[in-house]
């Protein structure tokens, strides 16, 4: 069955995984700056649902818009594909619906594909979430340090002094101490208002993001989607719900969570043979935005593989434009 499994992945390896958050992006960035989350959120729902109804897998979404009662389409649990192999989907059609709304930078359509059961089936609650990029000893961070202590690390194994060290973190009220601490340190600070999956991409490429670390809490699902991006580059990252009202815990219980202060590496987040692919809906550090032209649109995506750490950037201009 492995083998089917895999040879399902290959197929859908780059073209047509692109074309999924190709078409979700597109949809989206229509409504840039419209001012209507909402809208924007929807039409890159139903653009991204539609082309995964066309790839041949048989794909069951384990990280989405939301439970049964609260998404209309593309709710965990939500059967998708056109028949094939079995696969965990984890996605975010629209990455950022605020950041769409006001037409700030870093907006995404983002989707992640694995073996089935290879993803961590993650209640809508929040993240305690520490990452980096490639390239460091395993064991450079530690969820259970103090910003000051991982920090350290980091510049230890860069090779560089503290003060050469950026962190990525939301700018929320709740991070008011971690801001305060990693300040402290002599580390500088990239304040982000929205789009943490983004946020954690971006320590994957410090050189062209000039990101080297993610810190903070944000969202449970987006964590998912943020470890199997690293997965495919050799990140490094460690999530820990927060499950701080029984309610919390029950419903985690229900989702096959036993312990509900255990700390996830980035192996039991995303497991297996894992693709990732992220369409700019807006410009951003990593990504360009759609861009329409009179008689083209332009797309830029990141297409990732786990197995071979593969890094497969596409640029494409669409001159057939009924297919959006």
């Amino acid at each position: 069955m492995a083998k089917s499994v895999v040879a399902g992945l290959d197929r859908i390896l780059t073209m047509e995984l692109v074309r999924v958050t190709e078409r979700a992006a597109v949809a989206a960035a229509r409504l840039r700056g419209r001012g209507d989350e909402k809208a924007a959120d929807q039409v890159a729902v139903d653009a991204m649902r539609q082309e995964l109804n066309r790839l041949a897998i048989d794909g069951t979404v384990v990280i989405g818009e939301g439970e049964r009662d609260e998404a209309p389409m593309l709710y965990i649990g939500e059967e998708v594909g056109a028949g094939g192999p079995e696969v965990d989907i984890a996605l975010d059609p629209l990455e950022g619906t605020t950041i769409c709304a006001k037409n700030l930078p870093n907006a995404l359509a983002v989707i992640a594909i694995a073996e089935k059961g290879s993803l961590l089936f993650a209640p809508d609650v929040y993240m305690d979430k520490i990452a980096v990029g490639p390239g460091y000893p395993d064991g450079v961070i530690d969820i259970d340090a103090s910003p000051a202590e991982n920090i350290a690390s980091l510049a230890k194994a860069k090779g560089v002094p503290v003060s050469e060290i950026t962190a990525c973190i939301l700018d929320r009220p709740r991070h008011a101490k971690l801001i305060d601490a990693v300040r402290t340190t002599g580390a500088a600070i990239r304040l982000i208002g929205d789009g943490d999956v983004a946020g954690v991409i971006h320590t994957t490429d410090p050189e062209e993001t000039g990101i080297d670390i993610y810190l903070g809490t944000g969202g449970a699902p987006e964590g998912v989607l943020a470890a199997a991006a690293l997965r495919c580059t050799g990140g490094q990252m460690q999530g820990r719900l927060i499950l701080d009202t029984p309610e919390k815990v029950e419903r985690a219980a229900k989702m096959g969570i036993a312990d509900p202060k255990k700390v996830y590496r980035i192996e039991e987040m995303a497991r297996g043979d894992v693709l990732f692919a992220a369409t700019g809906v807006t410009d951003g550090n990593l990504l360009a935005g759609v861009k329409f032209g009179r008689d083209s649109i332009t797309t830029h995506t990141i297409v990732l593989r786990s197995s071979s750490k593969t890094v497969r950037e596409i640029k494409a201009r669409h001159q057939d434009l009924e297919k959006f």
